[in-house]
C-alpha cells in the first residue's frame, strides 16, 4: 500500500515535471493549413496530402488541476520542505474541498491524409498516456494537522492511469444533397498496455483513548504485464497489500484490445460563417489479467500503527518518505490475485464550435469553441475564444483566451507552411512561471509542436 499512496502523491506534487482519451491541441481547431484539425473533427479535411516526420508529427502534452505546486511544496531557510513540514502553516496552503489533477500525453509515431475515394483519408499510428486524480481536501488536512483534529472523513479518494497505442483510419467528404455539409469519421484499434484505476472511497477515521478507529472501504484494480502486488502482516497477524512491484510473470506490453469512434460535422452557414461538431474517443479496451485489492467493503478496525505527524527534517525525501508511511497503514488491502479481463472506457470529448470570417478581410476570423470532457469524476469544461490570421499563403497564427473547469487561461499557435514542409508549435495554456528545475509552478499548461511533409 505504500508504493499506492506514494503514486497519489506524486500524481498530485510532481506530475508537473513530466500527463487515452488523449489530448489534441484545442488552439488549432480553426488554425488555417494545421493538418491534425482532423484529430479534433473527423470532418475536417485539408487542401494537401501530407505525411509526417516519424515520432515527431505532432506531439500533444497537457497538464491541467485546480491544485498547484506552489500549495504541496515550500521554500524555508532556502531549502525545499513539502507542506506536512511544521514550518509550513495550513493557512498557507490553497485547498480546495476538491482537488483535481490531470496529465494527458499524446504521441504521433506516424501520420499520412490524402485526397482519394471521393474525399479526404487520414491514416495515424499514436501511443497515449492519461493520468488522472481526484484528491479530497481532507486528505491533506489530516497529513497536515494530525492530531489537533478527533475525526476525519475522507471520502472519494481516486487515481487512474490508462495507456495505449491507437491505430486511426478516417475519411471525410463534402455532401451533395446539402451543399455547404462536411461530414466525417474516424475508427480506431486500440492496444491496451497499462491501466490502473484505484478508488480510495471511504476513511473515516476518528482518534480513541489510545488508538485511531478506523473505517475503510477501498478497490484498487491494476493492469500491467508483471504487476503484482507485495503483502506485509499487520500488528494482528494479518496480511495487507503493502506495495506493488513488476517483478512478476510476463512483461510491460500489449495487454487488451479495445476500439473507438469519432464522428464530425460542419456546415457553412453562409460565405463567411461555419458552424461544427464532433464527438472523439466513443470506445473502450478489455484489458487482460486484472490484479485486484480490495478491503471487501467497509471494513473497521483499531490501530496505533501511524500518529500522523511529520518531524522537522533537513531533507526533503524523508518528509515524503514519512507522509507516504503513516498513509500506507490506513488502508488494509486484501490481495485477491488475478480476476480475469476487464473493460477500461475512453473518456470521450464534445466539441461545438461556430467560426465567423470578417467579410471584408477574410484572412482574419474569430472562433469560439466549447468542448467538454465526459468523465464521472475526471470530466471538465471549457469555452476558448481564438483570433486566427492568415495573412501569407506560408503563416497563420492564432492568440486565444479561454475559461473553465480549470480557471481562465491564454494560448498560442504558430504554423509555418512552405512547400514541401510544415513545422508547428503552440500551447493551449501558456506557462507563467516554473521552478529552476522547468516545473510548471501552476498545473494549468499545454504544449504541442510537430514536423510534418505537405505534398
Amino acid at each position: 500500500m505504500k508504493s499506492l499512496i506514494k503514486y497519489t502523491l506524486a500524481a498530485v506534487a510532481l506530475m508537473g515535471s513530466v500527463a487515452a482519451q488523449a489530448q489534441n491541441t484545442a488552439s488549432g481547431y480553426f488554425l488555417d493549413n494545421y493538418n491534425y484539425r482532423y484529430q479534433l473533427n473527423p470532418a475536417a479535411g485539408n487542401s494537401k496530402n501530407f505525411i509526417s516526420m516519424p515520432l515527431l508529427g505532432n506531439v500533444n502534452e497537457a497538464l491541467r488541476g485546480n491544485i498547484h505546486l506552489t500549495s504541496l511544496v515550500f521554500n524555508r531557510d532556502g531549502r525545499t520542505v513539502l507542506f506536512t513540514n511544521p514550518l509550513v502553516s495550513w493557512e498557507e496552503m490553497d485547498i480546495k474541498d476538491r482537488n483535481n489533477i490531470t496529465e494527458n500525453l499524446k504521441l504521433n509515431l506516424l501520420s499520412a491524409g490524402f485526397s482519394a475515394f471521393g474525399g479526404y483519408n487520414t491514416v495515424s499510428l499514436n501511443a497515449a498516456l492519461n493520468v488522472n486524480a481526484t484528491i479530497p481536501g481532507t486528505f491533506f488536512e489530516l497529513a497536515k494537522q494530525g492530531l489537533s483534529n478527533r475525526t476525519y472523513d475522507i471520502s472519494d479518494l481516486r487515481f487512474g492511469a490508462l495507456g495505449y497505442g491507437e491505430l486511426a483510419l478516417g475519411h471525410s467528404r463534402d455532401l451533395k444533397v446539402l451543399p455547404g455539409l462536411r461530414v466525417g469519421g474516424a475508427v480506431k484499434l486500440l492496444v491496451g498496455i497499462a491501466n490502473l484505476d484505484a478508488h480510495f472511497n471511504r476513511a473515516d477515521i476518528t482518534l480513541g483513548r489510545d488508538s485511531w478507529e478506523v473505517t475503510t472501504n477501498a478497490d484498487v484494480y491494476a493492469n500491467v504485464g508483471g504487476f503484482r502486488f507485495t503483502e506485509d502482516e499487520n500488528k494482528r497477524g494479518e496480511k495487507y497489500v503493502s506495495g506493488a512491484d513488476l517483478n512478476g510473470e510476463g512483461s510491460v506490453g500489449p495487454n487488451g484490445f479495445g476500439a473507438a469512434f469519432d464522428l464530425g460535422a460542419e456546415y457553412k452557414v453562409l460565405d463567411f460563417v461555419t458552424v461544427s461538431a464532433s464527438i472523439t474517443d466513443l470506445g473502450f479496451i478489455n484489458f487482460n489479467n486484472t490484479q485486484y485489492a480490495t478491503t471487501g467493503g467497509d471494513r473497521s478496525f483499531s490501530t496505533d500503527a501511524y500518529s500522523f505527524t511529520v518531524a522537522e527534517s533537513e531533507k526533503f525525501d524523508d518528509e515524503v518518505d514519512q507522509f507516504r508511511d503513516d498513509f500506507g497503514r490506513l488502508y488494509e488491502l486484501q490481495n485477491r490475485g488475478n480476476i480475469g479481463s476487464r473493460t477500461a472506457s475512453l473518456d470521450a470529448n464534445l466539441n461545438v464550435g461556430a467560426d465567423v470570417a470578417l467579410p471584408m478581410y477574410r484572412q482574419l476570423h474569430f472562433g469560439l469553441l466549447y468542448t467538454h470532457r465526459f468523465g464521472d469524476v475526471y470530466g471538465w469544461n471549457e469555452y476558448r475564444l481564438s483570433a486566427n490570421w492568415h495573412p501569407i499563403k506560408c503563416l497563420s497564427a492564432n492568440i486565444n483566451g479561454v475559461v473553465g473547469s480549470f480557471g481562465a487561461g491564454f494560448g498560442w499557435m504558430l504554423n509555418f507552411y512552405a512547400p514541401g514542409f510544415n513545422i508547428f508549435m503552440g500551447m493551449d495554456r501558456s506557462v507563467a512561471a516554473v521552478t529552476k528545475q522547468f516545473v510548471p509552478l501552476n498545473t494549468n499548461m499545454s504544449f504541442n509542436l510537430g514536423m510534418n511533409f505537405p505534398f
